[in-house]
Parts: structure tokens; sequence; C-alpha cells
């Protein structure tokens, strides 16, 4: 399931030399981007520490919904790294074809009947690896760990800098 606004595309401020064309033409679009990230095996997720230093770990997850869900214990770095400021970010791993998400993350859970079976679903790229979450490993009251990304800004290209492409949700 894609997102229910389709966010706003423009191209991206960058300094002068990176090549940005002038126009609107050949931005992406956000729906072959939202493919591109549902369809991703393997995420990097930035968060920063209480004293400012960055953080980034290798992250399984799915895109559902517009949002990308994941989940782990409350005791992890980036956990505790969102606990203290939720503002994280979320990148693809081609550095060619980026895709970079700027959000904000929280704990969150769901409900066995409706988004509970969506995730599951969705977490089925990773049955090959041994994870397979039900549709209720996120029903309880903590969540199951489970943490919800909810977008605000997204960064794209295919091919730099032609398409590169920002987007700005809500």
């Amino acid at each position: 399931m894609t997102t229910s606004v389709e966010p706003r595309a423009e191209r991206p401020t960058m300094p002068d030399g990176y090549g940005l064309p002038e126009t609107t033409d050949g931005l992406l679009d956000w729906a072959a981007v939202e493919e591109r990230l549902v369809a991703a095996q393997h995420y990097w997720l930035a968060t920063v520490r209480p004293d400012g230093r960055p953080h980034v770990v290798p992250r399984w997850g799915v895109w559902v919904d517009g949002r990308f869900w994941y989940d782990g214990a409350a005791t992890t770095v980036h956990a505790r790294n969102l606990a203290t400021g939720p503002a994280c970010a979320l990148h693809l791993e081609s550095g060619e074809q980026a895709v970079v998400v700027e959000g904000a993350s929280h704990p969150t859970r769901a409900d066995a009947e409706g988004l509970g079976q969506r995730l599951a679903a969705a977490f089925a790229k990773y049955h090959h690896a041994g994870y397979s979450p039900g549709p209720d490993a996120w029903s309880g009251e903590d969540g199951g760990g489970l943490r919800v990304l909810v977008p605000v800004k997204a960064l794209a290209w295919t091919s730099f800098p032609t398409d590169c492409t920002r987007f700005t949700f809500g």
C-alpha cells in the first residue's frame, strides 16, 4: 500500500556546480521511489546520540502505508537515541540510485487484524533469513518493539543530477 497523499516534488537546493537542471523536467515520480522503498531488503537508519554524535545502523524493515516500520529492543542504541529525540534519517544501500528519507520515529503497536496482517505480509521478504513475525507480533502492550518512521522529506535520484528530486510530505 502506498501513501494516501502524494508529496510535493521539486528540485533540491544545492551549491552551484552540482549541475542540477533549472527546470522541473525529469523530476522523479514518488510512486517509483516508493516502489524502491518497498522492495529494499536493507536500510540504513541514522539517529543522533544525546551528546550530538551521530549513530548509523543497518535495519530490516518494511515500507507500508507510506511509512517505514521496523522492530527491535528498546535497549538498542538507536532506540535509546530516538527516545531523547525522534528525528532520524533512513537511506537505501545505493549511493548511485539514492533514496534518503528524513522524518521522526516513534514506538507504536499494530493490532493483529488490519495493520498487523499487512506488516506480517510485508516482512515476508525476510523469511529466507529466518525472520517471520506473525500478525500479532506487535499487538501487545509494548508493541513488540515496533517503531514507525513518518517521513517529512525525502531526496532521491537514479541518475544524478538530472533527476535529483526532493519530496516534501504533509
